[in-house]
Parts: structure tokens; sequence; C-alpha cells
């Protein structure tokens, strides 16, 4: 899940100090906005030890008329709080409407604390997290506008900034950072099981990747700036109020640039390559394991999903037909996920998904799947933003519950450059045989590829859990991705069926 903040973003000194001053207004003139209504507005300030929450809640001071802004910050409780319920402390620093709100730390330290120092368990966590969703819900219903930060950096990162502290005889650390950092494993656990249960349409979780302290803080006021306007908006057309034209300062203004631009795929090692002997040898041996696996799993009643996402032409079909053509025909089954037929809109976007789920002993395999809320729907805008946002959390579910019912699941984005993927439209044009598989949507598709890898970067922040993660193939080298699909497939079954 935090890999997505992990990708190497920032903003130079002269993109940070041309943009600063348009944020910073655009922040002022919401807040006169927010004065004029029933709303007021909670900044949560979560993440990592040493990721700069304190400097960010500075400049948040300084980019709001601080006369309607309270700072809270949750570390020890007093003894005035240990004698009443945990809550109780949030509800007595709840801004009143027209306020803002940041919280430095929050209703989510606690919890997380306990969890880590083992004093609750994770079914105590999990009725924790239930109450406070319940919470965020109440508070949204009675028109408080939630923003939840969480603020990311490596370990590597993490380790390096503490070290520097403490060659200077800085101490930065919060009460519990001394206990946390022998436990970063469980803490990095924890904190994504957290953000996963609690991000909702309502109260979304933005991860922030924290490393360039400009980024880190203009991507913060932007999001800010976010969560803020549309409901504003909205407020003032109902009312009959003219809405503001607000400059709407954006990252998207800098998308030219990889500093800023990097998302996960950037990560991903295109010039993985498998030459033809290495290639048939390493096909051979994981198809012949694939086929004993499949018919393991069938003997055993257990079951697997295959998710397979990814560019047009990115070659998920060719990865299909190697895993298909190593099982018994009777084992699996291959969805194809098309645009949703008009029984199919009259349910849940989940339904037809749910249908087809395999029987005891059977694979299935999605081509494309239930992402496409996150994907196709947000960036064509046939999904609400508040609909896109509430499918991570949906998704998680979903998911869960297959892998509770004991259900291997692998899920595969292949990634392709755009120059690779010309270069098979081209192709595709040229063979009469492929001529079929390539439309004007394909090339519609492409021009927003930015506005793709955005989503499919959101897409991995959010749903790529360790139980679930996501896998991003090298589809560069078809070869590479098939045997690398493969590799993965075989290692999901062997884990599930403790081989």
């Amino acid at each position: 899940m935090f890999e997505a903040a992990e990708v190497g973003r920032s903003l130079s000194k002269k993109e940070f100090d041309d943009l600063e001053p348009e944020l910073h207004h655009t922040l002022l003139l919401l807040q006169q906005q927010l004065r004029q209504t029933r709303h007021s507005l909670i900044i949560l300030v979560s993440g990592n030890e040493r990721a700069g929450k304190g400097d960010l809640v500075v400049r948040l001071n300084r980019w709001f008329d601080n006369r309607d802004v309270q700072t809270c910050s949750y570390w020890e409780e007093s003894d005035e709080e240990k004698q009443r319920p945990p809550m109780w402390r949030f509800w007595r620093d709840m801004p009143a409407r027209g306020k803002i709100c940041i919280m430095f730390g929050s209703w989510y330290t606690q919890p997380i604390g306990d969890a880590v120092s083992g004093s609750i368990n994770m079914a105590e966590l999990d009725q924790q997290l239930a109450r406070i969703r319940d919470f965020e819900r109440a508070l949204t219903a009675d028109d408080v506008i939630i923003a939840k930060l969480w603020f990311h950096i490596s370990r590597t990162e993490q380790q390096r900034r503490l070290e520097q502290d403490d060659s200077h005889g800085l101490i930065k650390r919060t009460p519990q950072s001394q206990d946390f950092a022998q436990y970063q494993d469980q803490l990095t656990s924890i904190s994504e099981h957290v953000v996963r249960l609690t991000d909702s349409g309502v109260a979304p979780w933005h991860i922030i990747e924290a490393t360039d302290y400009r980024y880190r803080d203009f991507t913060a006021g932007n999001t800010i700036v976010s969560r803020m306007e549309p409901v504003l908006n909205t407020n003032n057309e109902k009312q009959g109020i003219d809405v503001p034209v607000f400059p709407g300062p954006n990252l998207r203004e800098l998308q030219a640039k990889k500093s800023v631009n990097a998302t996960v795929l950037d990560r991903v090692d295109l010039e993985q390559k498998l030459e033809g002997k290495d290639y048939s040898e390493h096909l051979g041996k994981l198809q012949k394991k694939l086929n004993q696996l499949a018919w393991l799993m069938h003997n055993k009643k257990r079951n697997a999903v295959l998710v397979f996402e990814g560019w047009d032409a990115a070659g998920k079909g060719s990865a299909l037909r190697r895993i298909t053509s190593a099982i018994d025909s009777r084992l699996y089954q291959v969805i194809p996920t098309a645009a949703p037929t008009d029984e199919e809109k009259a349910h849940h976007y989940l339904w037809r998904f749910w249908r087809h789920l395999p029987r005891a002993g059977r694979l299935i395999m999605y081509d494309r799947s239930w992402y496409g809320r996150v994907l196709v729907e947000r960036v064509e805008a046939l999904a609400r933003e508040e609909e896109w946002r509430r499918a991570y959390a949906e998704i998680n579910s979903f998911e869960d519950q297959l892998l509770e019912h004991g259900m291997m699941l692998c899920k595969f984005w292949i990634h392709i450059s755009k120059d690779e993927q010309i270069k098979r439209f081209r192709d595709r044009e040229k063979d009469i045989r492929k001529q079929h598989k390539i439309t004007e949507e394909d090339w519609r598709n492409r021009q927003k590829w930015d506005d793709y890898k955005l989503a499919v970067n959101d897409m991995v922040a959010h749903t790529s859990t360790t139980r679930a993660p996501w896998t991003l193939v090298a589809g560069n080298d078809k070869k590479f991705a098939r045997v690398q699909i493969l590799t993965t497939v075989c290692n999901g079954l062997e884990t599930v069926l403790g081989k």
C-alpha cells in the first residue's frame, strides 16, 4: 500500500515558490467561504515518524488565517483524559461551524500504538476501527469536512533522519517513537490495516510521499483544497450564492516533470528480458508445475481468482493463453469484462463479479475486473468522485471475503512503455489477424495516459495490501512478462495449498 509513496516525487524551490502563493490565496478564499456555512474542517495529520508532520502543521497555520484555526496534538493522555472515554478529548476539541481544527495525531494514534505494543489484539483493533468509521460518518453527516493526511517516508529515509537528528543533538521524536523503532515491521503492517479499513468515500485517506518537504507541503495543501472546494461549491449552489472561481492549484500543472508525476509504474524495470532458450525452459517448467497445482487445487477443493489489468496491447491475452494452455479446460473459466450490460447496470457494480466466483476446485481469470471502477470509470468520469473513492474500501472488503474463504487471489497490472504501446498498435493495424484488436477507443485512451498512470498509482496505494498485493509486471518483453506471471501464480497456489 505504501509503496506508492516511495517513488521519488519532488518540487524544486522555483516550482514551489511559483505555486505556493496561489495555493495560499486559494486556502484563504476557501476559509472565507467556510465561515459563511454550517461546515467545519478537521485536518488529521498522521504518518511515519520524522516525516515532517510538525513542519507541515506550522506551514498550515501560516497558510490559513489562524484566528479561526486551532491546533491540537495527541500524544500522551493527561490524567484528565484518562478519567474519561477515549473519544472525549476529540469531542472536546471539535471545531465550531465555520472553524478549522488541525489534529496533530488523532483518534487513530492510540489504537495503532496499542496494537503495535500488544495491548490489544487485532479483533479488538477492528472493533475500535468500526467505532471510528461510525464516528466519521456521524461527523460528515453533520457537515464536518474531514481531510485525512498520511505522510510516508521509506524506512531507509526514516532511519537517515533519526541518525541525523542524533548526530546533531536534536530531540524531535514523539514519546512513542523510541518504542516504535523496534517494532517497525509491525507498525507498517498495522498502519496499512488501519488505513485500509478506514478509507471511505466520505472520509478517504490521502497517502502523501513526504521525502521532499516542498512536494509534501504543496500536496497536503492541494489535498485540503480538493476536500473543501466541492463541498463549499455545492453549499453555495444550493443557497443560490455565486460560486467564486478559485485559482485551483493542481499538481497536474507539473505533469510534464517526472519528479512530480512519478508513480509506482515508473519503478518497473521495463528493460528486463528473457531470450528464446531461457524462455522455453522456464515456460515449460512453470506450465508443468501449474498443471499439477491446478489438479491439487481441485482435489483439495480450493479455488483461485486471477485479475488481469494493464494498458491496451500490454499482452493480457497472450499471458492468459499461457495459463489456460497449461490447465485442463474443466478447471478454469476466463471472464472478459466489457462495458456493463443493462442488467449489470441495474445492480451494484460488484454484482457481476460476485456471480462469476468459482466453485470449489476451480480457477477463474478476470480479463479486466472490478478495478474498472477506479480506473476507466474514474478517468472517463463515468463515476462520481465520491463513488470511485468509496470503491477502494468496497473492493478491499470484497477481496478480504475471498481470502477469508480460502481463495488464492493474484492481481496483475501489466505495464509497458508508451513507445512500446504505439509500436504494438501499428503492428496490429498491419496484421489482418489482429486488426480487430485495435479500435478508436484504444487511441482515445492513449491520449489520457497520464490520467491513467495517476489512477493506477492511487489504485495501488489503496488496494495493494499485505494479503492481496498487486504484481506490477514488466511487459515490454512479452516472454519475460509471461514467466513473471506464471511464477507468481504458481507461488500463490503453493502457499494456499500448503506446499
